[in-house]
């Protein structure tokens, strides 16, 4: 294996003309004018001579022979030119390649997002993503927020939502919206006849129907009660909404969910909100993607839906 160190690339000199200079000069030779070459790249012919001129003080040569019939080649504008087009040519393929890229990447778009998200506010923005990309295909993995925040790290997701306190290591995010908990109860537990508050004490003492550890809601929950004794072994630990609402309404005792997954259960009474003081319940929701790497493509598009989507507290 030799031994020898790598000899680091010349840099490109300063007397190598930019492409637009180079297709000016291919737009000469193939019309014969340089009035004409203007014309077929849109700008002045003033403009097109100061580029020439610019160019050949640039390379040290005469390129064009200019007179009232026309603008002929230099034997040097000549060779110029024959490299110029594969320069040009080159720099067409490598755009090409660059789109291809880009048009693979907007084919598909792969969302990772914790419960609450994508159950009530994702299918809106997705829908409204659709409009603009109707080619783009997109799947949705719901889980919790470290499921979502793994994704994203190891390369499986492109943009994810979370709803926990603070954004994962890994990645970046902005605040799309915010959020409440709410204490809920069947209408038929105690709780629902209250007519003081719950205190802090009272609800961390109480055990709970709980979402998982790992999930936003239970990240803010414990975080909330961890100055009130922190919260009591769970009556019943279960891994989505729906599961969590579902056990709720069958009298097994108080939960706590976010305001938005409850809209239908409040208003057709099957749970009721029980008030809580002092305590702050209220959380943020972001949006998250790899540290460094900006959303762009349908990513950035599905983003900037979030902030026209109508959410209560949306930015």
């Amino acid at each position: 294996m030799s031994s020898e160190t790598p000899v680091p690339p010349t840099p490109l000199s300063h007397r190598v003309p930019d492409l637009g200079a180079l297709e000016l000069l291919l737009a000469v030779a193939r019309h014969g004018s340089l009035g004409r070459a203007a014309k077929d790249l849109g700008i002045t012919q003033p403009a097109a001579s100061s580029r020439i001129r610019s160019m050949e003080r640039q390379l040290g040569v005469a390129l064009i022979d200019r007179s009232p019939r026309g603008s002929r080649l230099t034997g040097a504008g000549a060779l110029v030119t024959d490299w110029a087009r594969r320069v040009v040519e080159a720099a067409e393929a490598f755009d090409a390649g660059a789109q291809a890229l880009r048009d693979r990447r907007d084919s598909r778009l792969r969302v990772a997002a914790s419960m609450t998200i994508a159950e009530y506010l994702l299918p809106g923005w997705l829908i409204a993503l659709r409009t603009d990309r109707p080619d783009t295909a997109v799947s949705l993995h719901a889980g919790n927020s470290a499921d979502v925040a793994r994704r994203l790290v190891t390369g499986e997701a492109d943009l994810g939502f979370v709803e926990g306190l603070s954004i994962p290591e890994g990645l970046d995010g902005t605040v799309i919206a915010h959020d409440r908990l709410v204490v809920v109860v069947a209408p038929a537990h105690p709780w629902a006849r209250r007519r003081t508050p719950l205190l802090p004490g009272e609800l961390a003492a109480t055990p709970l129907i709980l979402r998982e550890h790992g999930s936003g809601t239970r990240q803010v929950l414990d975080a909330a009660l961890a100055v009130h004794g922190g919260l009591a072994q769970p009556l019943l630990e279960l891994s989505s909404t729906t599961a969590v609402k579902g056990a709720a309404e069958s009298g097994a005792g108080p939960c706590v969910l976010s305001e938005l997954a409850l809209g239908e259960e409040l208003s057709a009474r099957r749970l009721v909100k029980v008030p809580v003081a002092g305590v702050r319940l209220r959380r943020q929701l972001r949006a998250v993607w790899p540290a460094g790497h900006r959303p762009t493509g349908p990513a950035r598009d599905l983003l900037s839906r979030t902030g026209r989507s109508g959410v209560p507290g949306a930015p």
